[in-house]
């Protein structure tokens, strides 16, 4: 299984953009400085009242799928 660690700062006004299908996925740069994407929707149970924000680890299966997030710090 492969993981990224992400840090992330997304406001409520561009997630809803994601929301509403705008912005389909997420890029970004991992803490290792590989650029990633992967889809927004997977962010949904992190959104708060001031967006998401933390670090985030990404687990991937060998074949490159999704496989799980979690909120680390």
């Amino acid at each position: 299984m492969k993981t990224i660690i992400v840090d992330l700062h997304i406001s409520p006004e561009k997630y809803k953009l994601m929301y509403q299908g705008v912005a389909q996925s997420v890029i970004t740069r991992a803490i290792d400085g590989r650029k990633v994407r992967f889809p927004a929707n997977i962010l949904q149970p992190f959104l708060l009242r001031d967006g998401i924000r933390g670090r985030f680890c990404i687990r991937f299966t060998d074949q490159g799928k999704y496989q799980s997030i979690e909120k680390i710090a």
